[in-house]
């Protein structure tokens, strides 16, 4: 379906690279100057030019081209409308099950329920048992020993031996749990806020996904695995890597992210 897009859209917008190329020879900038300026490759600004946009996805060529005419001061939203550029076509994508919020709070709540249930189902009968025997326990008295006075005439000295009586020591106890630790998710994760275009690829550069990806959907990746990932429209797009956020533009020229998700968990820039 993509791949017939791009036929259209090479066959239907020629006019759109034709008025780019005039615009620019007109203004007197070259094809270097515009490279610069637009932060593109040259091989990107010629191809718009020459209208050889087979080997990009159409939603790279609408970004590219608004860039493009934007700079040069061209209307071009009728051509792209003529074209069909603007018609983005998401590829069948392999469904996902998506849990609803409420949902997930249900089922949390559940599990805390059955979890209480379940630990009442032991304690309580336990705690009955023995409140009986606690109940009935003796009452500890301490003993003490009286003195005795032992006359030895008129010069004796009653003497007086006392045994401190002992008290009791009842110890109670009391559970002592560990704190359980909660782990940040490792790996990189993004959140699609609005339509945005996903490649990704292994690196032997098998393609594991290439899509428009819509609004709501996520996706996440673990920190060992070793990626090339791709990415349009990343101002639609919440990153994430090992829990903490990722600010986008410093992979990104022209609103399009490129970089690696290398096995030790790090991103780092790729070329085109």
């Amino acid at each position: 379906m993509m791949g017939q897009s791009n036929e259209r859209l090479s066959d239907d917008a020629e006019r759109c690279g034709a008025r780019l190329a005039r615009a620019r020879e007109n203004a007197g900038i070259t094809l270097e100057q515009a490279s610069a300026r637009l932060k593109m490759p040259v091989r990107v600004v010629r191809s718009l030019e020459n209208d050889e946009w087979q080997s990009e996805p159409s939603v790279f060529v609408r970004g590219h081209l608004r860039s493009y005419a934007k700079m040069l001061g061209v209307d071009i939203e009728q051509d792209l409308v003529r074209s069909g550029v603007n018609e983005v076509r998401p590829a069948e994508l392999v469904s996902h099950t998506h849990t609803p919020k409420y949902r997930h709070m249900f089922e949390q709540a559940a599990r805390r329920g059955i979890y209480i249930a379940i630990t009442a189902f032991i304690v309580v009968p336990v705690w009955l048992a023995t409140k009986p025997h606690l109940s009935s326990m003796p009452e500890v008295q301490s003993l003490d020993i009286p003195s005795f006075a032992t006359g030895m005439g008129d010069s004796a000295t009653p003497a007086d031996a006392t045994v401190q009586g002992r008290t009791p020591v009842i110890a109670s106890m009391a559970a002592i749990r560990a704190p359980v630790g909660v782990s940040e998710p490792q790996g990189l994760s993004l959140t699609f806020t609005d339509d945005s275009w996903l490649q990704v690829t292994t690196s032997t550069g098998e393609v594991l996904e290439q899509a428009v990806i819509g609004s709501g959907e996520k996706r996440q990746w673990d920190a060992k695995e070793d990626l090339r990932i791709v990415i349009g429209n990343i101002a639609a797009i919440e990153a994430r890597q090992n829990g903490k956020p990722v600010d986008l533009e410093a992979f990104s020229r022209a609103n399009v992210a490129r970089f690696k998700l290398s096995s030790d968990g790090s991103l780092v820039p790729t070329s085109d």
